[in-house]
């Protein structure tokens, strides 16, 4: 129980600190290291960056998300103003291939679809609307396409693990075509989602399976 306290106030803090979230509106629960997210916020992004707190946290090996975006009152953009704004804003980002990504919405709710060559750019995609005022949430529909060369996917993750600072006998690696499966175990969220950002970075990767698990 003292664990639980602990982990719950340590997040707390953590919230509190981040400067993008108003803590108070955001309730905590701990236990046995997963932790629940509660409460409301006026923008997905703030939602986003509470979350992406939480999991900074050491000793946090999961986090239930259940924070609803509740716009201000002051807010009241339809869904087609969002869906134009979304499209300026992926028109002029240049990371995001002109034409390559598209976007629905309904109820404030953003689905993108398309297909892109690199993670990279559909992780761009999928920032550049998250901050729009109006969404409620994201869904992430891009594809990437598969490149012809994917046979050795699974040796060049290896590699660059052992390149960093990541045991590569830490986590496993399997690939069929573009599709990479992780697991495995690290110390930290931070961790986790490095290794996965690393896979992601291989030419040919058009999945990523993050099964590691927190330790």
């Amino acid at each position: 129980m003292s664990d639980d306290k602990q982990l719950k106030q340590a997040v707390l803090d953590e919230l509190k600190w981040e400067p993008s979230v108003n803590e108070a509106h955001i309730g905590v629960s701990a236990k046995d290291g997963i932790v629940t997210l509660m409460g409301h916020v006026e923008t997905f992004s703030e939602k986003w960056a509470a979350e992406k707190a939480a999991r900074r946290v050491n000793e946090v090996k999961g986090v239930a998300e259940e924070i609803d975006v509740q716009l201000p009152f002051s807010v009241k953009h339809g869904d087609e103003e969002i869906a134009a704004a979304a499209i300026n804003r992926l028109k002029w980002d240049a990371a995001v291939p002109v034409g390559a990504v598209k976007a629905k919405v309904e109820k404030g709710w953003v689905t993108l679809t398309g297909e892109v060559d690199w993670h990279y750019q559909q992780e761009a995609a999928v920032s550049d609307v998250r901050g729009l005022w109006g969404v409620t949430g994201v869904s992430n529909d891009i594809a990437i396409k598969p490149k012809p060369d994917t046979a050795a996917i699974r040796e060049k993750i290896l590699v660059a693990f052992d390149r960093s600072w990541f045991d590569p006998a830490s986590i496993g690696v399997t690939a069929t075509g573009g599709k990479v499966k992780l697991t495995g175990k690290v110390n930290s969220w931070y961790e986790r989602d490095e290794a996965a950002a690393t896979a992601w970075a291989a030419p040919g990767a058009t999945s990523v399976e993050n099964d590691i698990t927190v330790s």
